[in-house]
């Protein structure tokens, strides 16, 4: 008779007890295999993190020269170096462990488990790529190639690594102070500036940075104002000798500059179509080169008129230019009108005349087809050669007058117009005056660029608006005198 194998109760929970035991196995392997990478993972990021925030450290050329000595340097690199291999030889050997797991056939119960060690080793081993490819390319010498995801804003100092000229490099560079001390302003260091729009103008400012150092610089002036017009303001300085014209004589007395047509042989003229003041002043020749302002150098006919009363003149002077007498602006606020500015194109007549009231005026121009600045400067004015980009440079609330005219017309967008308002708001002090002085607009746009010189706040004194006869009514003058009121602090 044939016995029975019948199995005890303990036999019964054998394979139970087997099948927890792998279980309980499997389970310490993934959490071995999780903890290892994420440790390799958080070591890797954040070596690559102390890499990337030292190379661009190193960089800024004024902390490598300036601040950390050579030695240091070396011996950093040299401290991330190693800790990279450090990192690269640890997941090399946990990549090591899973395939030994993986081909091993006593700990591959399940497909699914099988999978989870190959993820986890792909995962390592992407990782392990990027890190040997950074290692490699520093032993090359190479600099590191970061995803632009990854990359951190550009500081202020780095622009100097976008351009291949090595003056405009040096230039745009932090200077820290010798002896490492602040300076009386209170900086560490100088931060020279250019204009944001350079960067789109790569072509033309490293051809107006080409020049040999020492000697005399190119004759250039018109591509600087390019620049200047178009957004790269302020240019970076260069250091070149400044080019003058060959045979410059001296000034006429001050007592005769005002309005006396000045000595041909002090401008330079290679970039202008007018090669005299004579020809600049002629009304016979239309091809002077510029249509703003095109009698501005006739001193005697036009310019000397405007703004004064002439004959008994009420209204306007014989000109019809200029909507108000400068007597009675000036009488507005007597006594009170010191310093200002005039923001115009011109060739400084408004500066003369007030010189005559014993106002000082500064002339803010630009030499469009014509030598504005220089004319102004030989009349024996303060030329400021500035353009609408800029912010003036003058502190706050220190100005007694502003005037403007043939310059902010209806070309100028609404948002800019706000921009340059605020900035000579800014700049007036309270009690200041505003003078603008025949501002011409299509006659749809009126009512806009009203509420923007509304938007001041200002106190009316004058305020005038008529056609232009020349354009059929569809264009229209706008003057008005306008005072800064005063406002308390908060």
């Amino acid at each position: 008779m044939k016995s029975l194998d019948i199995p005890s109760p303990e036999d019964r929970k054998m394979p139970k007890q087997n099948v927890n035991t792998k279980l309980k196995r499997w389970r310490s392997v993934y959490i071995f295999i999780f903890i290892a990478g994420a440790i390799a993972l958080l070591l890797s990021g954040a070596s690559m993190s102390k890499f990337f925030s030292l190379k661009s450290f190193l960089d800024v050329e004024s902390f490598h020269i300036h601040l950390t000595p050579e030695g240091t340097n070396r011996n950093s690199q040299n401290e991330v170096v190693t800790t990279v291999q450090i990192v690269i030889q640890k997941i090399q050997k946990e990549l090591e462990n899973l395939r030994k797991m993986h081909h091993d056939p006593s700990s591959s119960s399940s497909s699914s488990s099988s999978q989870f060690v190959l993820k986890q080793g792909a995962f390592l081993a992407d990782i392990l790529g990027l890190l040997e490819s950074l290692h490699s390319e520093d032993q090359n010498g190479s600099s590191f190639i970061v995803h632009p995801l990854m990359k951190e804003k550009k500081r202020s100092d780095e622009p100097a690594s976008y351009f291949l000229r090595e003056e405009i490099r040096k230039y745009v560079r932090i200077r820290p102070n010798r002896l490492g001390k602040q300076n009386f302003m209170g900086a560490n260091a100088t931060f020279t500036s250019i204009g944001h729009a350079c960067f789109s103008m790569k072509e033309e400012l490293e051809e107006y940075m080409d020049y040999d150092i020492g000697e005399i610089c190119n004759d250039d002036w018109k591509l600087a104002q390019k620049l200047m017009v178009h957004g790269c303001d302020p240019l970076p300085r260069r250091r070149c000798l400044s080019r003058s014209p060959k045979l410059y004589s001296k000034p006429f007395p001050i007592n005769e500059s005002m309005w006396k047509l000045p000595d041909d042989r002090n401008v330079r003229w290679s970039q202008y179509r007018c090669k005299n003041f004579t020809c600049l002043a002629s009304n016979n020749n239309a091809r002077k080169g510029f249509f703003k302002c095109a009698d501005c150098f006739n001193l005697t006919d036009h310019e000397m008129p405007r703004w004064m009363r002439l004959n008994g003149d009420s209204i306007s002077n014989q000109t019809g230019e200029a909507d108000f007498f400068i007597d009675d602006v000036l009488g507005i606020k007597l006594g009170e009108i010191r310093i200002g500015l005039d923001f115009s194109v011109g060739t400084g007549t408004f500066a003369a005349r007030m010189r005559e009231f014993n106002v000082t005026i500064v002339s803010a121009t630009i030499n469009l087809g014509a030598p504005f600045s220089e004319m102004v400067a030989l009349r024996g004015l303060v030329p400021l050669y500035l353009t609408i980009n800029q912010r003036l440079p003058f502190f706050d609330n220190t100005l007694d007058l502003i005037h403007t005219t043939r310059f902010l017309d209806g070309w100028i967008d609404f948002v800019l117009l706000d921009f340059v308002l605020y900035d000579w708001d800014r700049v007036l002090r309270p009690g200041g005056l505003l003078w603008i002085d025949s501002f011409f607009c299509l006659k749809e746009d009126l009512y806009d660029y009203l509420k923007a010189f509304k938007m001041l706040r200002y106190k009316k004194h004058k305020w005038i608006v008529v056609p232009k006869i020349d354009k059929d009514d569809q264009e229209v003058f706008f003057s008005a005198v306008l005072e800064k009121p005063p406002r308390p602090f908060r």
